[in-house]
């Protein structure tokens, strides 16, 4: 901790998404409205789930509902930071509010990484093993996989951070994102980060490749399998896991991208990081729920409720 006392650093001026004075103005209503839908979206995921019996006892909405709190937190790590900045000139954060937005984004990113591959395991069981699902699967087991998702992401986090907080910050502190991403912070500090970078590959790169890897395996399992077993359900499972496999394309693609070229200049990943901070947790919902005919009728029934009561 040492070395934290020798930075003159003590905040970081961020770029932000954009400079010109008109595109600011639509972006704050623009992405204003894309952040309280997310919010909204997930929100109300997360309520039914938890309201509805049959639904908090089905492994594949509880890990759905514990995917919907994620994606709350996701996507205000970064994003009401960023709406708020739309209206500032010069875009200020805390040496101390850096290091939370770091921590928080790798935390909760890396949680929401493990915990999508639970679900395509969940989907893998329920359709390959059908016989045995509910004991492969048994409330154990979905807590295990819950468990292991904010684990793994804290380890993770705290492993990032440790480095970065204590690196020497003298001199540059511009960044050039609309938040703190790891690969631009550490090489503004007043060392080679060489090693860093290469430490981080080792770390995020490769954990996001491996997962979205082993997601690709594991619904290209299932279309297999559905295709052998019965030619009329193959067309759902596509249109299904093609879904599923977009989403997770926008979430791990840029993170792949940028985690595994740290060494680079990119202008394109400031736009990338937009897909996995601000899209991602919109999309989820959307793909995952509200287009499951079991979760719009909860929805509907728990809106009827609510009327009812008033």
């Amino acid at each position: 901790m040492e070395l934290q006392n020798y930075s003159l650093v003590s905040e970081f001026v961020l770029y932000g998404l954009c400079t010109s004075q008109h595109l600011r103005h639509f972006f704050f209503i623009f992405f204003s409205g894309i952040y309280v839908a997310t919010v909204l979206g997930n929100f109300i995921i997360v309520v039914t789930v938890i309201s509805d019996p049959h639904l908090h006892s089905s492994p594949m909405y509880f890990l759905l509902g514990n995917l919907s709190f994620l994606d709350i937190w996701l996507a205000s790590c970064a994003t009401p930071k960023m709406i708020r900045d739309f209206l500032s000139d010069r875009k200020l954060i805390s040496f101390g509010g850096c290091m939370a937005q770091i921590f928080f984004l790798h935390f909760i990113g890396v949680a929401e990484m493990v915990l999508l591959v639970s679900m395509a395991y969940d989907r893998y069981v329920a359709i390959c093993k059908p016989l045995h699902y509910m004991t492969m699967m048994s409330w154990q087991t979905c807590m295990g996989l819950v468990f292991v998702s904010w684990v793994t992401g804290f380890v993770h986090s705290i492993s990032q951070v440790a480095f970065t907080v204590n690196l020497p910050y003298c001199g540059p502190n511009e960044v050039d994102s609309f938040f703190c991403d790891l690969p631009l912070v550490i090489k503004l500090a007043c060392m080679d980060t060489y090693g860093l970078g290469i430490l981080m590959i080792s770390d995020s790169g490769l954990l996001s490749l491996s997962c979205f890897l082993l997601l690709l395996v594991s619904y290209t399992v299932i279309l297999i399998t559905v295709q052998q077993r019965a030619a009329g359900g193959v067309s759902k499972a596509l249109s299904t896991c093609s879904a599923h496999i977009t989403v997770v394309t926008l979430f791990f693609g840029p993170c792949i991208f940028i985690y595994m070229w740290p060494f680079s200049q990119f202008s394109v990943d400031k736009l990338l990081s937009v897909f996995y901070t601000i899209f991602t947790p919109l999309l989820n919902p959307l793909i995952y729920t509200l287009r499951n005919k079991e979760m719009k009728t909860a929805m509907k029934k728990l809106c009827n409720q609510h009327v009812t009561s008033h």
